[in-house]
C-alpha cells in the first residue's frame, strides 16, 4: 500500500515538474499558467505531508 502511495506521489511531482518546465518556456504567464503553478505547489506540499505522515 505504501509503495503505491509513494509511486502516486512521485508521479504527481514529476507531472508538476514537467508542467513547470513547459510553463517556463514562455516569458509572460497568463492566469491559466499561474493557476497551474499554484496547483502544482499544492500537490507537492500534499505529497510532502503524506510522506511525513507515513514516516511517523
Amino acid at each position: 500500500m505504501q509503495h503505491t502511495l509513494s509511486r502516486k506521489v512521485a508521479l504527481a511531482l514529476l507531472a508538476g515538474l514537467l508542467t513547470l518546465g513547459l510553463a517556463a518556456c514562455e516569458e509572460e504567464q497568463g492566469p491559466a499558467e499561474e493557476a497551474g503553478e499554484e496547483i502544482d505547489q499544492a500537490v507537492e506540499e500534499a505529497g510532502d505531508s503524506i510522506e511525513e505522515a507515513t514516516d511517523n
